[in-house]
């Protein structure tokens, strides 16, 4: 399966109401659309979530630097093409996460390619542990008003859609009024509905190990990336060592062995490594083996698209992360064949790769180039 060109198109759509974290704010949803066409007719295809002032530096990566590494490659080798393209990411005259978005972004086109070729779902390619997988919701964001009674209805709706749980915002507040929040999550989804805060980073040591006391009895899933980015790996362990919450972290890194480092250090339970931002399902697979012998679970930060199948496939796969559709509608709007969920279950499908029918029409009213 000769790789004949590379194709890489900027998606681009605005949120109806901006989502605000306690690091972050977006106004929109970006996606690069990847196409890997081959010789014999097979095109694989998969998007991968990028800020807008990415696209650019990413796209004219895969134009330029890319395609000419990969042109006329065997695409059923995909570790060859990954080991192939490290080369655009070792310029220390450029922002190398740019690059490695630039590899992630081909690498999953490729492994849809070669799902199609054999006509098989990749997650019963690659072994796979079952044809569903825990599905969670991303939400609990902060609003301008009435946020508490707004976040209960919120979660009150996510269970009834059918979502096993909910990671929820947090670290945009004092420790004390996110508790609060939690709190009132907790009251709204019943038991056995499992709630993950999130603070971004948000949080001095002493600010998360005050959050953790006061949530403590709310039965929290895990509490994930607590602490500023500058230490993290060593506050995450010491704040490991002071409670039986599990504590998750692995969104912020881009290599396996970042990962690891955060294993090696005690500092999480979980790792929700990205693979769009980290080098592709082909390191996101790499970081699940690592983490299974340490006994840690995973997940896949975001990209549904690519976080089911991801997840299904190994024996420490825990769950994947969905947006609803006013939060990332171009997940919601590019997949015509959206997966069921159910009963806290996200069920793929028996189709070949990632077994997206996309919408073209709707391609063609958000390109961005």
């Amino acid at each position: 399966m000769e790789i004949e060109r590379i194709e890489a198109i900027p998606l681009r759509m605005p949120l109806e109401r901006p989502l605000r974290a306690a690091t972050a704010l977006v106004t929109h949803r970006c996606t690069v659309l990847t196409r890997v066409y081959t010789r014999e007719g097979i095109v694989g295809e998969c998007f991968s979530n990028n800020e807008a002032h990415a696209q650019e530096e990413i796209i004219r990566l895969i134009h330029e630097e890319v395609n000419p590494l990969l042109q006329s490659r065997n695409a059923f080798h995909v570790e060859a093409c990954w080991q192939a393209m490290q080369p655009i990411t070792r310029n220390i005259q450029r922002d190398r996460r740019m690059a490695i978005r630039a590899v992630a972004c081909v690498d999953a086109a490729l492994w849809d390619a070669v799902g199609k070729a054999y006509g098989a779902p990749l997650h019963r390619l690659w072994g796979g542990q079952g044809d569903t997988i825990t599905a969670i919701a991303m939400g609990g964001y902060y609003r301008q008003a009435d946020d508490l009674n707004a976040l209960a209805k919120e979660i009150e709706a996510l269970r009834h859609q059918g979502y096993k749980g909910c990671k929820l915002k947090a670290g945009g507040l004092s420790p004390q009024q996110d508790a609060e929040r939690v709190r009132v999550a907790r009251d709204a989804a019943g038991p056995d509905f499992w709630l993950m805060p999130d603070p971004n980073q948000g949080w001095s040591f002493d600010e998360a190990l005050t959050f953790i006391r006061l949530v403590e009895d709310l039965d929290i899933r895990w509490l994930e990336e607590p602490c500023y980015w500058a230490n993290d790996k060593r506050d995450l362990a010491r704040l490991r060592s002071f409670t039986n919450i599990p504590l998750c972290a692995g969104q912020s890194e881009v290599t396996k062995a970042g990962c690891r480092e955060l294993m090696e250090a005690g500092a999480i339970d979980v790792c929700n490594f990205d693979p769009s931002w980290g080098g592709g399902p082909t390191e996101w697979r790499k970081v699940a083996m690592v983490a299974d012998t340490y006994g840690i679970s995973v997940l896949s930060h975001l990209e549904p698209q690519v976080g089911a199948a991801l997840a299904a496939s190994v024996p420490n796969g825990l769950c994947v992360e969905l947006m609803q559709p006013d939060r990332d509608p171009l997940y919601h709007a590019l997949i015509q064949n959206k997966p069921q969920i159910k009963d806290g279950q996200l069920f793929l499908n028996d189709l070949p790769g990632w077994g997206m029918e996309l919408d073209e029409a709707f391609i063609a009213s958000v390109r961005a180039d």
